[in-house]
């Protein structure tokens, strides 16, 4: 009979920490927008938006819902391309105009999509509507800079990465850069969050990247830093493993997430020039 009890309690112990647990994931998943999306860190419309040396137009873009988009469009002489930029979680792009000034020096054109709930763009963040706002940026681009998007490169970085894949993999864009990518949402937190099983999969946005990669037609290059502190190394290598080719993957030995031109701009530099050279004008 003792042993009878210790193995009831022993049941009922676990039945109350399987619904206890469970009810924290599903408090993950209700509060999982603010979980995921920052816009305003360090604050909303923090930033420099008049950038010293960096020709920035500001332009409207209609999203498909009627959302007012804010973007970049800061153009380059004699570009040959034009890069749709996507920048990572935190912040907004005037925090990343070092980015699109390097970016603009290879020599290219920049198109900085602001995420919608971020910085001076209207509506509320959310996966799916990242994605067609996207494809509200290109079809400007099309319509309004008569740029074919053949002469475009999808660059994200950090969260962008997964914008700029699911937009390459449903346009024949001409090329895909993705500094700091992650093959999921649930990959990321079942290597972060180790000690929380099952919140990957519960997750409502999933930003599956490793997925949409065998649909990208268009070369790939990746690019990681061998110490990231965001982003593992080994996420970015499973995102090169599941691309096809032709891609390229490069990784800069030292410690850094988004700032790779901004520490290391000769060598980044060399590396986008040959990127940009062997494909197709």
């Amino acid at each position: 009979m003792p042993e009878r009890k210790a193995m009831e309690r022993i049941y009922h112990f676990a039945i109350m920490l399987s619904i206890a647990y469970f009810c924290v994931l599903l408090l993950l998943r209700i509060f999982e927008p603010h979980l995921i999306y920052f816009p305003n860190y360090p604050g909303r419309l923090a930033g420099d938006w008049q950038p010293r040396g960096l020709p920035v137009e500001d332009v409207w873009i209609a999203a498909h819902d009627g959302v007012r988009l804010h973007a970049w469009w800061i153009p380059a002489e004699k570009a040959s391309f034009t890069f749709l930029a996507f920048h990572g979680n935190a912040g907004n792009i005037s925090d990343r105009a070092y980015v699109y000034g390097f970016l603009r020096g290879t020599p290219a054109n920049v198109l900085a999509l602001e995420y919608r709930g971020y910085g001076k763009s209207g509506g509320t963040p959310g996966e799916k509507d990242f994605y067609r706002d996207a494809q509200s940026a290109l079809a400007y681009l099309a319509h309004e800079r008569h740029i074919d998007p053949s002469h475009v490169i999808s660059f994200g970085q950090s969260l962008g990465t997964a914008v700029a894949a699911n937009l390459a993999s449903e346009n024949a864009v001409g090329g895909v850069v993705l500094e700091a990518p992650f093959p999921s949402l649930a990959g990321v937190a079942k290597r972060i969050y180790w000690f929380l099983p099952g919140l990957g999969l519960i997750a409502g946005s999933q930003f599956d990247t490793k997925s949409k990669l065998p649909k990208i037609k268009a070369p790939i290059l990746i690019v990681h830093c061998a110490q990231d502190p965001v982003i593992p190394p080994a996420l970015g290598q499973e995102v090169y493993d599941a691309a096809s080719q032709p891609k390229t993957l490069v990784r800069f030995e030292m410690s850094c997430h988004e700032e790779s031109s901004l520490l290391a701009p000769a060598k980044y530099n060399a590396v986008l020039k040959e990127f940009l050279g062997k494909m197709v004008r």
